[in-house]
């Protein structure tokens, strides 16, 4: 995932983007950058780590202008490094242009490849780059038409920012993979991969950028076009299950009700008697809340997150991963101690996580761990912007249940249905993307071609 974020015509636009990239830290946190434009240049600036490591008491007046657009990011194609950093900036023959992008694309290698042939020079091992280069060899007329017909090039999951000198442009792709939305604030308009990101700084939301549009924000007010071919919607349904903010309204619905229901449908369809149901920290507790209502167990806080610390799935690597489990949670001997333990987390997608949480919890006492799982076996790579790229890193699709529950050290493990997975959602096969949950990839890809983990070198073959 990736978070990104665009603000134009606002005297703050900086400041601002900045907040925008607070509110969306927890969609990466290995790099974070901003763009700006005066109406005549741009500007950009780039780091690795944290947003508040990056621009935490920095002056911006280096960043002068009101337009800007943000990005903050975790490497699913393009290893994790300063180059990789967005927004990508660039001068072409169109004028000047920054881009910052939410998503994978599933022909980036074919054209990369395509594009090297004819001269181009790459800087970066991004996906992303093929965009800016579709744009600077385009021959049409004006930017906006340029930018167009490089999109009209690439196929796979992409939300986009894109500013330029005296236009700020959003783009998402036919088939809705990742969000974006629009907002309003103070006469600007506000781009943004998440609904939280608007209420952060005080923006109106105003709708959801559709799938194959592409809205053009300038002087002259908001324009939407829909040139790209159109497609089934088929949104990513594993943002309501663990990427997006509880607090983000997706699809209609805010995401923590959607995470109640998840909860309550894993307590109905696998039940287990225990004494207390615990959340695995942050993004089990919904869940868990909904599990504890209806089976009736309590909830209890038997493991405590420190909030310093980042997601362990997002960390770029697995020692990194493995490390950040012991510093990231600690459990209570007070509540587990001689307890029947239901732990609750969203997904297992190595296991190697889930394995160290569980024998967290026995070394605090638990008689019995019993962990239950808000979403479905995770079996297929996702192609199209999620960190899970080979399927011999996926342990559902290499080990049975009961080989599961030996990896883990659980006494139990379950997962919710593909069928709940829906019913909780309010999606449908037909309406959402479950790939990585056994179903359809929306878009085909080319599976022996790798394109994310072969050409752009993010791990080893």
């Amino acid at each position: 995932m990736c978070g990104i974020f665009g603000i134009y015509r606002h005297p703050d636009a900086a400041r601002l983007a900045v907040y925008g990239l607070y509110g969306l830290q927890h969609r990466g946190q290995e790099s974070a950058g901003l763009a700006t434009t005066d109406g005549d240049r741009l500007h950009s600036a780039t780091g690795m780590g944290l947003v508040s490591e990056v621009f935490g008491g920095r002056d911006l007046n280096d960043l002068p202008g009101d337009g800007s657009i943000g990005h903050v990011r975790y490497s699913t194609a393009g290893a994790s490094s300063p180059q990789n950093a967005q927004p990508i900036r660039v001068s072409t023959q169109h004028g000047p242009i920054a881009l910052g992008h939410n998503g994978n694309l599933v022909n980036g290698e074919d054209m990369r490849e395509s594009l090297e042939r004819r001269g181009a020079i790459f800087t970066s091992t991004c996906d992303s780059e093929v965009i800016l280069h579709a744009f600077a060899k385009s021959r049409q007329e004006t930017p906006v038409d340029a930018l167009v017909e490089s999109l009209l090039q690439i196929r796979g999951a992409f939300s986009l920012v894109v500013l330029m000198k005296n236009r700020l442009v959003g783009a998402r792709d036919p088939s809705g993979f990742r969000p974006l939305v629009l907002g309003e604030l103070e006469g600007a308009s506000v781009l943004a991969s998440e609904s939280c990101a608007l209420d952060l700084i005080g923006a109106r939301p105003v709708r959801e950028i559709k799938p194959g549009e592409v809205i053009v924000i300038d002087d002259r007010g908001i324009r939407s076009h829909f040139p790209l071919k159109a497609l089934p919607h088929t949104p990513c349904i594993f943002e309501h299950v663990y990427f997006s903010r509880p607090d983000t309204l997706l699809d209609g619905k805010v995401v923590h009700r959607i995470r109640l229901e998840l909860g309550r449908t894993l307590a109905e369809e696998r039940p287990v008697q225990a004494d207390v149901v615990v959340p695995v920290p942050d993004s089990g507790t919904s869940a868990a809340m909904g599990f504890s209502e209806k089976s009736g167990i309590p909830l209890e806080w038997g493991l405590i997150r420190n909030h310093y610390i980042g997601r362990t799935f997002i960390a770029p690597h697995q020692a990194l991963r493995d490390l950040s489990v012991r510093l990231k949670l600690n459990p209570v001997p007070e509540i587990l101690e001689g307890k029947r333990v239901v732990l609750i987390d969203d997904s297992l997608v190595r296991g190697t996580t889930s394995r160290k949480i569980v024998r967290l919890i026995r070394s605090a006492g638990a008689c019995e761990v019993h962990l239950r799982l808000s979403s479905p076996p995770i079996v297929n790579p996702c192609v199209y912007g999620i960190d899970t790229p080979r399927r011999s890193r996926l342990l559902a699709a290499n080990m049975d249940l009961e080989a599961i529950r030996g990896f883990t050290d659980a006494d139990s493990v379950a997962y919710l249905s593909v069928a709940g997975l829906h019913r909780a959602t309010g999606l449908t096969p037909q309406t959402s993307c479950f790939a990585c949950f056994s179903g359809p990839y929306p878009v085909e890809w080319d599976e022996q071609r790798v394109a994310q983990s072969h050409l752009f070198r993010k791990e080893p073959p």
